[in-house]
């Protein structure tokens, strides 16, 4: 059987959106048979989603081999079980290069991220991102955040381009998100998706559900799949109680955790599945590693998110 559209298996996901690390061995190459059975152990977990070398996946840390590498093992981890979301990013050139990669390695869609370095006005991120939605048959979402944020206006016109299903909003300005929901269901209507990217974002997705917005990236999946799918259920059955509860006593100080170091979104979630005992290596400068004093306070953290789900029960 043919599976179905990638908007469709996206639209309604019966767990969270799940963006893997990138696994790397003691000498700082790819490993491979961790990075496949950390994908593995995400899937079975009950993930909706793969978005493999993205932004928790080190995308900017990666040649373009190693990135072929990586999609290919996320593909085959899933299995057709789950679909496989590449990141593509930089110049418009290396992202229609990147997308191409990724769609001989199987992926089954694009995030494309912001290019690199420049702020470009709208008319430039337009041309941008139709010629990566041109260079694949992949269907697109365009990333949000940093250099490359957009007006209503402009996201109609990515809802009315060919190949791009969705828009990811990694910047956090809710009076715009609005304002682009409202543009795109009155001048382009349709199945257009919309996802709250920002780091952690179930600590702020009950106020992008509010505005309709009820995909979300997880990072912290990647460590405590657990805490995260029973918010994801809370959230899907209206419970409130549960969201509130698991915000308060995980969520919130896990951000504030977060807080304490630069580069922390990526290397503090790779501390976590250390700690739950998968080795992934460290994360490639420029990033860094967690202070070792953040790394215990990450550990008795998870402990208190284990022990809230138990009180739950």
């Amino acid at each position: 059987m043919t599976p179905a559209p990638l908007a469709a298996r996206l639209r309604d996901p019966r767990g969270p959106l799940f963006f893997p690390v990138t696994a790397y061995g003691p000498d700082g190459s790819l490993d491979l048979d961790a990075y496949r059975e950390h994908v593995r152990r995400g899937v079975e977990a009950g993930a909706a989603a793969v978005f493999a070398c993205c932004g928790t996946g080190e995308f900017h840390a990666l040649l373009p081999e190693e990135f072929e590498a990586c999609v290919g093992a996320a593909v085959a981890a899933a299995g057709g079980r789950v679909p496989v979301v590449a990141g593509a990013g930089y110049g418009t050139a290396l992202a229609v290069r990147y997308a191409r990669l990724a769609e001989a390695a199987g992926a089954d869609g694009l995030l494309a991220m912001p290019p690199y370095l420049v702020v470009a006005g709208q008319e430039g991120l337009l041309r941008h991102y139709r010629e990566v939605a041109a260079a694949t048959a992949l269907p697109v979402i365009v990333y949000q955040r940093d250099n490359a944020v957009f007006t209503p206006p402009a996201v109609v016109e990515l809802a009315r381009t060919e190949g791009v299903i969705g828009f990811k909003d990694g910047l956090g300005d809710l009076d715009l998100m609005q304002r682009i929901v409202s543009a795109v269901r009155t001048e382009a209507p349709g199945d257009f998706l919309y996802f709250n990217g920002l780091p952690t974002a179930e600590q702020t997705q009950l106020a992008y559900q509010a505005i309709g917005i009820d995909l979300y990236s997880s990072a912290v999946f990647c460590f405590v799949p657990e805490i995260a799918l029973a918010f994801h259920a809370a959230l899907r059955e209206g419970d409130r109680a549960t969201a509130e509860r698991l915000l308060d006593g995980f969520y919130r100080p896990f951000v504030e955790l977060r807080a304490q170091g630069r580069g922390y979104a990526v290397s503090l979630v790779k501390a976590g599945v250390r700690l739950r005992g998968l080795d992934v290596g460290e994360v490639r400068p420029p990033l860094h590693e967690p202070a070792e004093d953040h790394v215990k306070q990450l550990a008795q953290l998870i402990e208190r998110g284990y022990a809230l789900l138990e009180e739950g029960a």
